[in-house]
């Protein structure tokens, strides 16, 4: 019995079967580095998914930040502290002036539970609207707006196509258009229309700010509220933007974050307009131990030091560039890619059986995957085929890596074409 495989029978015993892991040959690293992962016999790997650990392994800024907190306090947000206060005003300071409010979670499920909570408190509605393969996380009534589970949803959820630019491209607001109004024909208005900023779990879209702007107009109309999910597209991720929502050119009511603001540290969180939170907060009680901790906050802090000092919201866009070229450059030589899509460091690739029928590739997608992670690179695939090809690396690439990513996928393809 190889190493691995005992790991995985001691891991399925201990923590049961539900967990999921990556690639037919899990992946066992024990070293982060930068935008390496390395195993115990030393071979490393080029991690182009990760976006948990935004501005790359073990950053020692990062780092840094927590063991000097760690070591001296840390308790929850029930006591005063400066370092939630501090952090709050370097965060908001980022967003338009409107959203001036900030309560941390410990993860992106949270904030977007709490997101939720808030939006049928104030609009005193009930029914989310969510796209058809969503992804917003793992609580029992998030679960619920994350079709992509397959927990299904309740009578409180309607699921409305995602903007597929690429094989219907403008026909989600039509669909849109007519769940709004059977949902007026039956009495019922929305508490509120959330959505990843990319629209990761659908496939990886980037639609026209202006069907964007339609959405949200719509669904403001009838008496809902627009969130963000920022966990995915957030913290310079797109590169000409900090933020996802900003390449739609609207503000929203709330915005959810997660994963990467704090490098792989559990801190998330929910920015509000304050008018929202404080209704809310007449009706209802909220806290959370954990959320905002100093330690949180510490590392919270530091990341976004990384990002300003390091530049990486330019980097994001430079690099990003660098491989929208490189991946459409691929499409020349392999009919296999139907489509590119992505903004800075994050990038879908479409694989399909033809492009006339434009069948999902699904088969080809997962070998893909697995063949990349055999030759030293870390990928994914998503959407409801899982046939696009998920490329989302840290912000620190460079074009060394780039190029790497690209060679290997080419190879990749050209082997299993």
């Amino acid at each position: 019995m190889t190493e691995h495989s005992a790991l995985i029978q001691r891991r399925q015993r201990l923590l049961g079967r539900s967990y999921r892991l990556f690639y037919q040959q899990p992946l066992y690293p024990v070293k982060g580095e930068g935008v390496w992962l390395y195993e115990a016999d030393g071979k490393r790997y080029l991690d182009a998914y990760n976006n948990v650990v935004s501005v790359g392994h073990c950053h020692p800024r990062v780092v840094e930040a927590i063991c000097q907190q760690a070591a001296q306090l840390n308790t929850h947000t029930r006591y005063l502290h400066d370092s939630i206060l501090d952090y709050a005003e370097r965060l908001l300071a980022l967003f338009p002036d409107v959203l001036n409010n900030l309560t941390l979670t410990c993860s992106g499920s949270e904030a977007n539970d709490l997101a939720l909570r808030i939006a049928r408190e104030v609009t005193g509605n009930r029914i989310a609207l969510v796209t058809r393969w969503a992804y917003h996380g793992t609580t029992s009534s998030i679960a619920e707006l994350s079709p992509s589970l397959g927990v299904g949803v309740s009578d409180q959820v309607r699921l409305i196509d995602a903007p597929d630019t690429f094989r219907a491209p403008g026909q989600w607001l039509q669909q849109l258009r007519q769940v709004l109004d059977q949902m007026a024909a039956e009495g019922l208005r929305p508490a509120a229309l959330m959505m990843d900023g990319l629209f990761s779990s659908d496939g990886i879209f980037s639609p026209p700010a202006a069907e964007i702007q339609q959405a949200v107009n719509w669904v403001r109309q009838a008496g809902g509220v627009y969130i963000a999910d920022e966990v995915q597209s957030g913290f310079a991720r797109t590169g000409d933007d900090f933020w996802g929502f900003c390449r739609y050119q609207l503000v929203p009511d709330l915005v959810t974050l997660g994963k990467p603001m704090g490098n792989g540290h559990p801190v998330a969180g929910l920015v509000a307009r304050s008018d929202l939170l404080d209704l809310f907060g007449e009706r209802q009680r909220y806290f959370n131990t954990f959320g905002g901790n100093p330690v949180s906050c510490c590392a919270a802090a530091a990341v976004l030091d990384v990002i300003e000092s390091e530049h990486l919201q330019v980097n994001a866009r430079i690099q990003g560039q660098r491989l929208g070229r490189q991946l459409n450059d691929l499409a020349q030589r392999h009919e296999v890619i139907g489509d590119i899509r992505g903004a800075g460091l994050f990038y879908g690739v479409e694989l399909v059986k033809d492009r006339n029928s434009l069948a999902p590739a699904t088969a080809l997608a997962s070998r893909v995957v697995n063949g990349m992670r055999e030759a030293g690179v870390l990928i994914s695939a998503t959407g409801p085929d899982a046939n696009v090809l998920k490329i989302r690396p840290p912000l620190v690439f460079t074009a060394e890596h780039v190029e790497l990513l690209s060679d290997t996928l080419d190879q990749v393809l050209t082997r299993l074409s």
